[in-house]
């Protein structure tokens, strides 16, 4: 039998074996009422989670999936994507493969997207909606979505519309609050599930901009989404044991307490960053704008990142990311998001210490 190499990079996370016991329940059909019964027991959890009144939203897809939507869905004159890492700019070409007029709002990579930019190019009037992640899961970088989001008010009839997959409940999101109009996320980054499920909520706003859409498409039409929604079912066949382990989660973060929760990931994260400093590296991401789910390290130390990962997974059988995209070797990344404990990144801190010394 295979060891089990443990998963330190940002996604998918490391799934644990409680999870996968709660996946593991019989299978139920989707049209009847033991699946409005799951969703219905689940979804008071996830509103609370989104810090919404709304409907939350499950789809069998990836988190990229809900991306692509809400541009059919939203996008009816010109969409402004903020674009700062990997999968921002991703969004941008998305949007123009989709058929859309779009622009790109881009700063560097490992730089934040910043509300006075975007406030410039909306008071053009050009656009009707504007996309923008807020944890770059490629840079580690965390933008200020408190501050973007208060554009909304000056700006109502533009669509705001937010990825945070690698960042949902790691730190606390208020979508009524924020006055956001989509708000996504994925479950294979802190849910500390298996890949394959999205889930979102829109406004009602979004609703009514959707139903102006001609061409918004059948899978990920949120009308569709909304008319299902209201009575505890998804569009398509969802994927039901995924759902199982959802639940399972949510029991366990809100038996944790979401301040706690918070506060942990918070907690994880500075340890990582006490060994980042303690060994000469640098961070990607600017001070103020780092991400609480994952470390980018840049690798100022020009070490050879891939043999450290070659160390890591065979002496200690646990891996970490050796960069994304253009910054490959360039950076690393470490992942503190999801199940993870004192103990556990305790030991990935103790197996990078152990491997850098081997290098």
């Amino acid at each position: 039998m295979s060891t089990h190499v443990k998963l330190y990079i940002p996604g998918p996370v490391e799934v644990s074996p409680a999870t996968f016991a709660a996946m593991s329940q019989p299978m139920i059909g989707h049209r009847g009422k033991g699946f409005q019964d799951l969703y219905a027991e689940i979804h008071p959890m996830l509103q609370e989670l989104f810090g919404t009144k709304g409907l939350v939203f499950l789809s069998t897809s990836s988190a990229f999936g809900i991306m692509e939507g809400c541009i059919r869905n939203l996008v009816a004159k010109k969409v402004l994507n903020c674009c700062n890492g990997a999968f921002s700019d991703k969004w941008h070409d998305v949007s123009k493969r989709c058929g859309k007029e779009a622009e790109a709002y881009t700063v560097p990579w490992g730089q934040p997207v910043m509300a006075d930019e975007i406030d410039k190019r909306l008071a053009t009037g050009e656009f009707d909606a504007v996309t923008f992640i807020h944890n770059e899961t490629s840079t580690g970088v965390l933008s200020p979505i408190a501050e973007i989001a208060a554009l909304k008010k000056k700006y109502p009839d533009v669509m705001f519309i937010t990825d945070s997959v690698s960042g949902f409940t790691t730190v606390p999101l208020n979508f009524d609050e924020l006055g956001l109009d989509v708000l996504l996320t994925g479950s294979q980054k802190a849910f500390a599930l298996p890949p394959g499920l999205a889930l979102f909520t829109a406004s009602e706003a979004a609703m009514a901009r959707a139903a102006t859409i001609a061409d918004r498409g059948y899978y990920f039409d949120f009308l569709e989404f909304k008319a299902n929604g209201e009575k505890s079912m998804t569009p398509s066949t969802p994927c039901i044991s995924l759902i199982y382990g959802l639940r399972h989660q949510l029991k366990t973060m809100f038996a944790e307490g979401l301040e706690n929760r918070y506060a942990r990931h918070a907690r994880l994260n500075g340890m990582v960053h006490e060994w980042v400093r303690k060994n000469g590296f640098e961070f990607f991401a600017p001070e103020g704008y780092r991400s609480k789910s994952l470390t980018c390290v840049a690798n100022n130390k020009e070490i050879d990142v891939a043999a450290l990962i070659a160390l890591l997974k065979k002496n200690h059988s646990l891996i970490i990311d050796g960069g994304y995209g253009k910054l490959k070797g360039k950076t690393f990344r470490i992942s503190n998001m999801g199940d993870e404990t004192d103990e556990s990144m305790s030991a990935v801190i103790a197996a990078l210490d152990d491997s850098l010394a081997k290098l």
